[in-house]
């Protein structure tokens, strides 16, 4: 196996929704493209540009906004930071006045229906998920250049040997479960402990910290936000959001003005089952729905199942009384390390791109990533930490990409409730379980998902040509 040392701000990323895939992926293609003109020298000299979506870029993408994200990506604009208010007026700017200012910096003559083409019926066969940029130079010169977005927001660009740079030194090496196991073991670190001397590779500590609280901040703010706004949802399906009246239904009138008051009045609501539950299944809604409504989220690993993590993080810090001499910015810090080293291990060995795999590739590898987490935050050892990760994902393999409409909202946004729920399950199972006698490995449950994908029809990957996106009429409001 080929050494890819990926770290926890790979498998984490901030950006902006609908999908990692599909959106942030050519939204980061379209700035390394105008990265690399700017680095030739041929800004200046750029007259024309065309992008071509292939596969399921093309057939989905509408739907994804993924003709949005290039414009943005190419105009310039960086997802981590830029304002979501004003996404669609940037875009309705570019289509009124036909003007594109590529960079920020150069204008060019751009039509947004005549310039972007849906190749609906054509794919590339290195993956699904590829989009061609031609440009033509005042000199008459032309170049082509294709990129693929291989899910969880990765790119790479035809020709790249790997997206991962190779010359990074790790203390401890991974590439499969059994490779974690043996550091853990000889070394007797926990899982966050490795990722944290591994980490150290590419950034100081203060900088590791401070970044992993920043994807933490989103994810808090994902979470309000989405607790705090009404409406329907973009697209056409009108898909009414959930969360808001779920939120104000479970606090009973409970009055608080931040995040942390909010939280609180929670916590007073006690921690029986079905109240528990149903707070699990309000986290994840409301960080799908700011997801399919263009707001700005992590995606772990991806943008489709960003809500796992976090509802299932949520759950930890507000209904768990564990290690209450570590502070929640610590906690958080610790489960996000173990999560992202999971879902680079799946990275590896199979893939996190629905259009590879299916949806087993994103809910199934998210729930994994947060089984593993909540079950060495409470306690679990290294191999039930594993056990949890290869049980969450045993349950969904197979488990198909099949969005109405080509919106990641039906059934994606409650597939993110199921996924926090069979997470918090199999943590409970592994910390009650001997991993000594467990039958199926973690590195077992990854290769088969694996050869699932491989064998799985491609309607079933994100191409919205199979499952209940051929199934259910697209005027129905609810799943």
């Amino acid at each position: 196996m080929k050494y890819e040392p990926i770290s926890v701000f790979d498998m984490l990323k901030i950006g902006v929704g609908p999908s990692s895939s599909h959106t942030l992926g050519p939204w980061r293609a379209a700035e390394r493209f105008v990265q690399e003109l700017e680095a030739g020298g041929r800004l200046a000299e750029l007259t024309q540009l065309k992008i071509l979506l292939y596969g399921s870029l093309a057939k989905t993408g509408v739907g994804h906004g993924t003709d949005i994200a290039v414009q943005l990506g190419l105009s310039g604009c960086d997802p981590i930071t830029f304002d979501v208010a004003q996404i669609m007026p940037t875009v309705d700017q570019i289509a009124q006045t036909e003007k594109l200012m590529v960079g920020g910096a150069h204008a060019i003559s751009f039509v947004p229906s005549r310039d972007i083409e849906f190749l609906v019926t054509e794919s590339l066969p290195y993956h699904s998920n590829a989009l061609s940029f031609l440009a033509s130079f005042g000199n008459g010169d032309s170049i082509a250049e294709t990129y693929y977005s291989i899910g969880g927001g990765f790119v790479k660009k035809e020709g790249e040997d790997t997206v991962a740079d190779a010359s990074v030194s790790l203390s401890f090496p991974t590439n499969d479960a059994d490779d974690l196991l043996k550091w853990s073991i000889k070394t007797g670190l926990s899982i966050h402990e490795i990722v944290y001397e591994n980490e150290q590779a590419w950034r100081s500590e203060n900088e590791i910290r401070s970044g992993i609280l920043k994807i933490w901040q989103v994810m808090k703010e994902c979470v309000y936000r989405g607790c705090h706004t009404n409406g329907i949802l973009p697209g056409g399906l009108n898909v009414r959001r959930r969360a808001a009246a779920l939120s104000k239904k479970l606090l009973g009138g409970a009055v608080y003005a931040s995040y942390e008051e909010w939280v609180a009045a929670i916590k007073t609501g006690g921690d029986h089952f079905k109240y528990t539950l149903d707070w699990v299944s309000c986290f994840a809604l409301a960080v799908n729905e700011e997801n399919a409504s263009f707001g700005r989220v992590v995606t772990a690993p991806t943008n489709g199942s960003a809500g796992v993590i976090p509802a299932v993080l949520h759950y930890y810090l507000i209904f768990c009384q564990e290690n209450n001499d570590i502070s929640e910015e610590d906690k958080a810090i610790h489960f996000l390390m173990t999560a992202s080293e999971i879902g680079s291990i799946f990275k590896k060995e199979s893939t996190i791109s629905a259009a590879m795999g299916g949806c087993q590739a994103e809910i199934g590898v998210s729930s994994s990533m947060a089984a593993a987490a909540l079950t060495e935050a409470l306690g679990g050892t290294q191999k039930q930490a594993l056990m949890a990760a290869e049980i969450a994902m045993e349950h969904h393999l197979g488990m198909t990409c099949d969005p109405i409409g080509g919106l990641v909202q039906v059934p994606c946004i409650e597939r993110n409730t199921m996924g926090a729920i069979k997470a918090i399950t199999a943590s409970q199972l592994a910390l009650q379980s001997t991993p000594d006698f467990a039958r199926v490995s973690l590195d077992n449950v990854i290769k088969t998902m694996w050869e699932t994908a491989q064998d799985m029809n491609f309607k079933y990957k994100e191409t919205a040509d199979g499952g209940l996106a051929i199934n259910v009429p697209l005027s129905l409001p609810e799943c």
